[in-house]
């Protein structure tokens, strides 16, 4: 019965933060703590110190990188390669945006590449809503497929005592989620293609109010000098943290006051090669570090690390304090029906508005307390990138706003908006292949 109570004060939390927006989840979370911990007598679960700790690195880093145009010229080559291919739009757009995500650790570039993709598609004939919706599902599932997330490494701190490595976990997620945007374009070919049959687009044109924005071509003459070098140096930061993971025995070993030895966390790891290179790139740049937090990508992050804090911190609560009802309840359904799993991080990950904070509050607290096979849980991991089902997403939004020929809509209900069918093709494509692909590597 307690539980049941407990588990209606942690969905009420979220939803009255969901509907705040924003850091408004974050703060609610504080609604949620305070009656498990004050009222109904709850110990408070584990902080995700490790995780909102990687978050501030991470970004710390990424403002930097904006700051120093790193970010603009990372758009820019993108952009020629789209342009260059616009026949490929449909297939070029997904796949550009993920790895995108997966160098930067955040999706905050598809922003830019989005009028692009719009822009490509419109000149090709081709309804800007087919890439446009792939490329901004892609940039998030970009997320669980980046050795740099807060999502990956917390993730790969569970598997680390099943001795999966880093490498291991995106050896499996990047050819997956690389597999699944290439067959989920294949079978979105089959659609309706032609922009001008578009019911939407034709209404646009009837009533005089099509307004087409062309998006500004950038040039190497826009590019700051010395960004090349900047993203030089985040690419070798990024390879550092892969070469570590891949060669584990290049970790230093320390000794404890009562002899026992312990090896640096890859979390830690992280946290130090981010701050190690956000200071060269600061020094051979030479950026004003004053305008450091004015960036988009700092505020964007700061209000990530805040909302895993207040979230994650809350569902391990509750999940850590009920962990025999929950196993009770639903072990034995989960583990003779892994897919089930998936389908609560899916729904779960709407709310939550973040893929690692869906992670640390839900994915490894339940799969630890059920016992779930590694196999189920990487199969599982890509469902926690469901953030495009509820169409209040910024890049959902953003998306829609930036389709002028306005084939990319939300629609008239809840769920029936231009990204539902795309989205929730790609992330059941990416868990069916991650599953299987795991399988054999494991």
């Amino acid at each position: 019965m307690f539980f049941v109570v407990a588990a209606v004060v942690l969905l009420l939390s979220i939803f009255l933060g969901a509907r705040i927006g924003g850091l408004g989840i974050a703060y609610a979370a504080g609604i949620g703590l305070f009656i498990f911990t004050m009222v109904m007598g709850i110990a408070p679960g584990n902080i995700p110190v490790d995780v909102v700790f990687i978050i501030i690195s991470v970004i710390g880093m990424i403002a930097v990188l904006e700051l120093s145009g790193g970010l603009d010229y990372l758009v820019y080559l993108a952009e020629k390669l789209l342009r260059a291919n616009p026949k490929f739009i449909n297939y070029l757009a997904p796949l550009v945006t993920f790895f995108m995500t997966v160098f930067a650790g955040t999706g905050h570039t598809a922003f830019s590449l989005m009028p692009v993709i719009v822009e490509v598609a419109k000149n090709q004939g081709i309804r800007p809503s087919r890439p446009l919706t792939l490329a901004a599902v892609m940039s998030q599932i970009g997320i669980i497929a980046s050795p740099i997330s807060a999502a990956v490494v917390a993730f790969v701190g569970f598997l680390a005592g099943m001795h999966i490595s880093l490498v291991t976990l995106l050896s499996i997620m990047i050819p997956s989620a690389v597999a699944a945007s290439l067959i989920a374009s294949f079978i979105m070919s089959f659609l309706p293609q032609k922009l001008e049959t578009d019911k939407n687009y034709q209404e646009l044109l009837k009533s005089g109010k099509l307004t087409e924005v062309k998006a500004k071509q950038k040039t190497r003459a826009d590019i700051a000098t010395k960004a090349p070098l900047a993203v030089l140096i985040f690419l070798i930061t990024v390879l550092a943290v892969a070469v570590y993971g891949l060669f584990p025995e290049l970790k230093p070993v320390y000794t404890r006051a009562d002899g026992s030895t312990f090896v640096i966390s890859t979390a830690w790891l992280i946290m130090i090669l981010m701050l190690l290179g956000a200071y060269v790139m600061v020094m051979l740049t030479k950026v004003d570090v004053t305008k450091i937090a004015n960036q988009s990508t700092f505020k964007a992050g700061m209000q990530a690390a805040l909302c895993v804090l207040g979230v994650a911190w809350l569902g391990d609560t509750l999940v850590s304090h009920y962990s025999s009802d929950i196993k009770a309840i639903a072990g034995d359904f989960l583990h003779n029906n892994g897919w089930a799993f998936a389908v609560v991080l899916f729904f779960a990950s709407s709310l939550l508005y973040s893929q690692a904070a869906t992670t640390t509050a839900l994915m490894l607290p339940l799969g630890i307390a059920l016992g779930l096979s590694p196999n189920i849980m990487i199969g599982s991991f890509a469902a926690v990138c469901g953030l495009f089902i509820l169409p209040t997403y910024p890049t959902v939004i953003a998306a829609v706003q930036m389709d002028y020929t306005g084939t990319t809509r939300f629609g008239k209900y809840v769920f029936d908006h231009s990204f539902i069918i795309p989205g929730t093709l790609l992330l059941f494509l990416t868990c069916i292949i991650a599953y299987l692909l795991s399988s054999v590597v494991l």
